[in-house]
């Protein structure tokens, strides 16, 4: 019998997979699937959901946000396992999962997902690591990771605002060094982002990615004077800020940051490496089903 190898997170969320666990049993079994599930536990290594793997198994099904799609991706790299992964984004943000086109009702991706042909996307190596959506460093950077998990499960988004809101005062300058082919960057910024995928946060900001074009899109908030700071959230609010001379904006394949500043990274809202930083696309990295 074909099987799936289903791992979900518990804690996504507000613990939204909980109550969907029969109907992905059942959607799947109609279609002639054995479910094979894997409960994520804090205390264990989730590398170990992949010692049954064998060739029975078509694919994995992963439900819970970005960071627990990235826990998957790298166990997958670091095994060497080529199936496609589904993803049921039920987490708080699901930004990577929005991108594509899976719908957040868990019946309506499971669907897509079973109707769908596997297509090769980019995924990110970020010096020993791998994401799918976004790596960030400088102001607010880790206000996910700071924000207490039950508050995320109970306001959901909203957490991640009040907690940015309280983070204000240590706004301050950062020195970096940016190096690639294509841009030579030192001087002081308030954030970087390099993307994947479009959105963090569920805020649009880079706007022209795209999944399977073998490029991360960079995107650097330069440390200009606090009074153009406002102007410059209405453009990211409009969607104009790509082209803005308070921003440095460019796409490439391979990019090597340095900084000294005590700061950390942020990869999908878990804490990434720490400097100095050497990012690179692996083009078409990772098989998905269910891409609109």
């Amino acid at each position: 019998m074909k099987k799936v190898r289903f791992i979900y997170n518990p804690y996504s969320g507000e613990n939204i997979i909980l109550h969907e666990l029969d109907k992905v049993m059942k959607l799947h079994q109609e279609k002639g699937y054995q479910v094979v599930p894997y409960r994520i536990q804090k205390d264990r290594d989730i590398d170990e959901a992949f010692d049954i793997i064998d060739k029975d198994y078509k694919y994995v099904l992963v439900a819970g946000g970005d960071g627990t799609v990235d826990s998957v991706v790298n166990a997958m790299m670091n095994r060497g396992i080529d199936l496609p992964i589904g993803i049921l984004p039920v987490g708080t943000a699901n930004d990577f999962g929005k991108f594509i086109g899976i719908p957040s009702d868990v019946a309506k991706a499971c669907k897509q997902i079973l109707q769908s042909e596997s297509k090769a996307v980019d995924i990110v190596k970020i010096n020993d690591k791998y994401f799918i959506n976004v790596a960030s460093s400088g102001l607010f950077t880790d206000v996910s990771q700071k924000t207490d998990l039950n508050l995320k499960n109970t306001i959901g988004k909203l957490a991640y605002y009040l907690k940015g809101i309280e983070e204000i005062p240590n706004f301050r300058r950062l020195k970096v060094h940016l190096k690639s082919k294509e841009v030579d960057f030192d001087g002081e910024m308030y954030l970087i982002l390099v993307f994947n995928g479009q959105t963090a946060g569920n805020f649009k900001l880079a706007t022209r990615a795209d999944v399977n074009d073998g490029y991360l899109d960079v995107i650097m908030i330069k440390a200009v004077p606090i009074i153009e700071i406002l102007p410059l959230f209405i453009k990211i609010l409009k969607g104009e800020h790509l082209d803005s001379d308070k921003v440095i904006y460019f796409k490439t394949d391979d990019i090597l940051i340095e900084s000294e500043e005590d700061i950390v990274v942020d990869i999908d809202g878990e804490k990434g490496p720490d400097f100095p930083l050497r990012i690179r696309c692996i083009k078409g990295g990772m098989k998905v089903l269910g891409i609109k």
